[in-house]
């Protein structure tokens, strides 16, 4: 029998949720072990947009000041339409009294978690154990029996607390029973990286290009070194095949309608890649003794940044609660708390938010159209309502509304 981890927190997944709960949890004095199935830390070039909040509570962590060294600070980003052009600048400034950084920072997550592992060397209490694929679990009033595969043989370990951070096909989730509420949106989304670089054509480094046909959203992230990488997202339509999605002309016809180039220039392509979209809450964030956090709890559309997010605003919250339990600080009743704080924000912001700026973005009718642009257009013209919107946007409301829950 393989010998079993002495730890008093089990957390299956290590992406940037997983190893922030663990970092969390070890700075409070909690020894964890952090299965992960592949045989080291993945690459994920969908998510890297971290909002003011996101970048306070990682400072809290001990972790901002290394992100910030390699990303980019993005003080404006954009509101477009194809058609129309420039709708809304909106300035992260107008939050310089709400925050710290009054500004987006883009960095793919899979340069956050190498931070991570590096801070977690110096808890000798907490083992990342790479190629343990997690199987199965029981559970009892006591502790939770967790069956998983190893690289020397299949093992059944015991633990008090399981936190799945295993991403939206959480195997955790599905073995605890836990129903995953919501849809799948019918149309795909493709991630398109290329060198060319689109602050030519007058776009901060983060835009959103509303179009009825195919809208898209553009981000320059920091790749390895100048002059960065430009990435564009965009809706694949139902009848268009993977393959075509992810041949080349496909992707430079997506580039040309941005440029009103002809078929005759050609743009450098780095990356393609495209995945199903959807939105969905687990209906518990917490099973007895197993909780869920990041995408194992939620998944939606990116339209927004607030997916990686809001499962850093999970790892942070449940890290805090979950070792004042272990320590004996308080009852296991507070972790029905972190259910109810971020179940709720989760649908009343991350939800309804993403879901509007998706249903923006693609509007067909044109008086529907033209009426959400003055409607932006008026709001950013006016620094009251403008910092309101991006309070919201920030994600600083949806913090203070989980803050309030008891």
């Amino acid at each position: 029998m393989l010998e079993q981890p002495n730890a008093q927190v089990m957390i299956a997944g290590a992406g940037p949720v997983g190893l922030l709960t663990a970092l969390v949890l070890a700075q409070r004095g909690v020894s964890c072990v952090v299965l992960e199935a592949e045989p080291g830390l993945t690459k994920d070039l969908r998510a890297g947009t971290f909002h003011p909040p996101t970048l306070e509570m990682l400072h809290q962590a001990g972790v901002a000041d290394d992100m910030l060294a390699l990303g980019i600070q993005v003080p404006r980003w954009q509101s477009c339409d194809l058609a129309h052009g420039l709708v809304a600048e909106w300035d992260l400034g107008l939050l310089k009294n709400d925050t710290p950084y009054p500004f987006r920072l883009h960095l793919e997550q899979h340069r956050l978690t190498p931070i991570l592992m590096d801070k977690l060397k110096a808890f000798a209490h907490v083992q990342v154990l790479f190629n343990h694929r997690f199987e199965s679990l029981t559970q009892n009033a006591d502790d939770v029996t967790v069956r998983v595969a190893t690289p020397d043989g299949v093992a059944t370990w015991r633990t008090p607390w399981l936190v799945a951070a295993d991403g939206g096909r959480s195997q955790v989730r599905k073995s605890a029973e836990i129903e995953f509420a919501g849809y799948t949106w019918p149309e795909r989304y493709s991630v398109i990286s290329t060198t060319f670089d689109f602050g030519t054509l007058g776009y901060t480094e983060n835009a959103y290009i509303s179009d009825p046909e195919q809208w898209v959203a553009v981000f320059k992230m920091p790749d390895v070194g100048p002059p960065g990488l430009w990435r564009m997202t965009l809706p694949v339509a139902q009848d268009v095949p993977d393959d075509v999605a992810m041949a080349g002309p496909y992707a430079q016809h997506a580039i040309r309608r941005l440029t009103g180039t002809g078929p005759e220039v050609m743009y450098p392509l780095v990356h393609q890649s495209i995945y199903s979209v959807h939105q969905r809450v687990a209906v518990s964030l917490r099973k007895h003794r197993v909780l869920l956090a990041g995408d194992a709890a939620h998944v939606n559309n990116p339209l927004g940044g607030f997916g990686l997010n809001s499962g850093i605003h999970d790892a942070m919250s449940l890290g805090a609660m979950l070792a004042q339990v272990v320590q004996g600080e308080a009852d296991d009743s507070l972790l029905d708390r972190y259910h109810r704080q971020r179940h709720t924000v989760n649908m009343e912001y991350v939800q309804q938010l993403s879901v509007k700026n998706k249903k923006n973005l693609e509007e067909k009718d044109p008086e529907q159209r033209a009426q959400r642009i003055r409607e932006l257009e008026e709001t950013c013209a006016d620094p009251v309502k403008a910092r309101a919107f991006l309070l919201n946007s920030s994600m600083v409301n949806s913090i203070a509304r989980a803050n309030a829950i008891l």
